[in-house]
């Protein structure tokens, strides 16, 4: 792949490629067993979006945030979400100060949210007036406050957590700020052999120092790149059509959308699907993409965006066989005939 045809003007592609490869390598010194995982959260950071991890206390959510910020030359701030947080702990205030000469004025005060890398750390534990306070921030990159816009610093991350079992003091994300997260990345449990590497790595000497290896510039090339790698009109028409699908009024998606769906996904999952499946190809160092990359990352796109109804909730029907229902109905263009 030419840096010309992905449009990196500064850094050859393949050295961006190789940049990622060692900050993977990186985060792999601290977290073991979650490499699907941390693909994920990688795709979500060149494709220039944000990600919601979703998984049981334990399984090194913050932990994988953290080491990314860790090897990544970028501002990184950890916000942790709770039901006293108001949004001037977000987005900054305003405080009155008093001059030598004893003039009074007032300095605005930024708040954590001005980093490049922004951890929301159990993001529904705060009620919705203060999950709020992030939807300008992650959709336009930049707060309105004490009376002005202020552009936030690229690249700009939201990086989520929240934990599905423990309900009791949480306000759930509405649908409008569900679908700024470009991702939804489920954590699962590791393996036994991972989970044995993990007691050995965490309950012996301290673990090894992460070095960073990649920096604003490095991800804002990449961003650029992932926006010129060419996707064909099939690829776009599929897209479309996986989306389309998921809206029961539209009648063109299997059964089960017609049974247990309420809401269907909306323009912004086509968005998504697209700039995650460029993601997935410039990662994995194909100049174009494939119907196998909407595909990988159709799951983490769409499980978020798709509203269930009563009866998928009486019957036990998450979002994840629905869309797995959807890939198979709809069918995907020949790899020849989309490259």
């Amino acid at each position: 792949m030419s840096p010309e045809a992905a449009g990196a003007p500064a850094r050859s592609v393949e050295s961006l490629i190789e940049a990622v490869r060692r900050l993977r390598t990186e985060i792999g010194k601290r977290v073991v067993g979650q490499d699907a995982v941390v693909d994920e959260i990688l795709m979500a950071l060149v494709a220039g979006g944000h990600a919601l991890l979703v998984g049981v206390p334990g399984l090194a959510k913050t932990l994988m945030i953290k080491s990314l910020a860790d090897a990544m030359q970028l501002e990184f701030r950890r916000i942790q979400f709770t039901p006293d947080l108001v949004p001037s702990d977000i987005t900054g205030t305003e405080i009155l100060e008093e001059s030598g000469g004893g003039q009074r004025a007032f300095r605005f005060v930024r708040g954590p949210v001005f980093a490049n890398i922004v951890l929301a750390d159990e993001i529904n534990r705060a009620p919705p007036r203060t999950q709020a306070a992030l939807l300008e921030a992650m959709q336009e990159h930049c707060v309105t406050a004490a009376g002005q816009t202020m552009r936030l610093p690229e690249p700009f991350f939201v990086l989520a957590t929240q934990n599905p079992i423990e309900q009791e003091g949480t306000y759930p994300l509405p649908e409008a700020q569900l679908d700024r997260f470009l991702f939804d990345i489920r954590v699962g449990y590791p393996t036994e052999a991972d989970e044995v590497s993990i007691l050995r790595a965490t309950t012996g000497a301290r673990g090894a120092r992460i070095e960073a290896v990649f920096t604003a510039d490095d991800a804002l090339a990449l961003q650029q790149a992932v926006r010129a790698l060419p996707c064909s009109d099939l690829l776009l028409q599929y897209a479309a059509r996986l989306v389309r699908a998921t809206r029961p009024q539209e009648g063109t998606g299997p059964g089960l959308v017609k049974q247990y769906v309420r809401w269907g996904a909306g323009p912004r999952a086509g968005q998504a699907l697209i700039l995650g499946a460029k993601a997935s190809a410039l990662l994995a160092g194909r100049a174009a993409v494939s119907p196998a990359d909407i595909q990988r990352v159709a799951m983490p796109v769409l499980r978020h965006r798709i509203l269930p109804n009563f009866a998928a909730e009486a019957d036990g029907v998450s979002a994840e066989p629905i869309i797995e229902a959807l890939l198979a109905h709809v069918p995907a263009p020949s790899s020849a005939a989309s490259a």
